[in-house]
């Protein structure tokens, strides 16, 4: 560890406090561009992420422009292909299981507030399976972020790394909010890695972790009203003295 590391220290822990607080999952994005340096600079503080013996297992994608917009064309197709042949689904298995194959209390009760919170917010019934299609859909079109980022990782990793892939994602978000930038990180693409990963070159032995939408949030969307509730510190924590 360096000097600059050890001594630093925090002169604004508000500021700390409050990228972590306003993350939150951006629906809704302008169509403001977000620069190569800037995106640059926040994957490389977001490098400082732990990993367990620097592994450092995280490769990041980033789509703009015609590379972005065409990604984006091929995911809706194959959505849209799905919704009208459901069998199609067994052609775009995950990598690996981000969900539960049998979900359980409470799990599935957040599950069922956050989704019925959203649609209800949106207008959108239970009987409404066209737009239920058009709102998902909204996860391939990266929610109209001008900046989309596939996060892949060598399969021959363990599930640790996972667990270092997620301190780093989080990294990304959190010097994304620094900078005046939301995302949306998103599991939605695991499922369309057949498509992914010939389109941006990944190696082979490469698996989709998630994707992320970043750019500048629409602040007068009102799915960005949206914001999911949080349990209590005393109800997830237990102390012992």
């Amino acid at each position: 560890m360096s000097i600059s590391q050890v001594a630093t220290r925090i002169e604004d822990p508000a500021s700390v406090d409050a990228a972590i607080a306003s993350r939150f999952s951006t629906r809704a994005f302008l169509p403001k561009p977000v620069s190569r340096e800037t995106i640059a600079d926040i994957l490389r503080v977001a490098s400082r992420a732990p990993s367990g013996v620097n592994t450092q297992p995280w490769k990041v994608h980033v789509l703009q422009g015609a590379s972005r917009d065409s990604l984006v064309a091929k995911a809706c197709a194959a959505h849209d292909a799905m919704r009208a042949d459901p069998s199609l689904a067994a052609q775009h298995p995950e990598a690996y299981d981000y969900y539960p194959s049998q979900w359980f209390s409470p799990y599935v009760d957040r599950r069922r507030e956050n989704g019925w919170s959203l649609y209800g917010l949106l207008g959108i019934g239970k009987a409404d399976k066209d737009k239920m299609h058009a709102q998902h859909q909204r996860n391939f079109r990266f929610f109209d972020a001008p900046v989309g980022l596939i996060f892949t990782i060598d399969k021959r990793l363990g599930r640790g790394s996972l667990l270092d892939y997620g301190m780093f994602i989080q990294s990304v978000m959190l010097a994304a909010r620094a900078r005046g930038l939301h995302t949306c990180p998103q599991a939605a693409w695991n499922g369309f890695a057949d498509i992914i990963l010939p389109h941006i070159g990944a190696d082979e032995g490469d698996m989709v972790v998630c994707g992320m939408s970043l750019g500048y949030a629409d602040e007068a969307a009102l799915v960005n009203t949206f914001h999911t509730p949080r349990e209590t510190v005393d109800q997830f924590t237990r102390w012992f003295d």
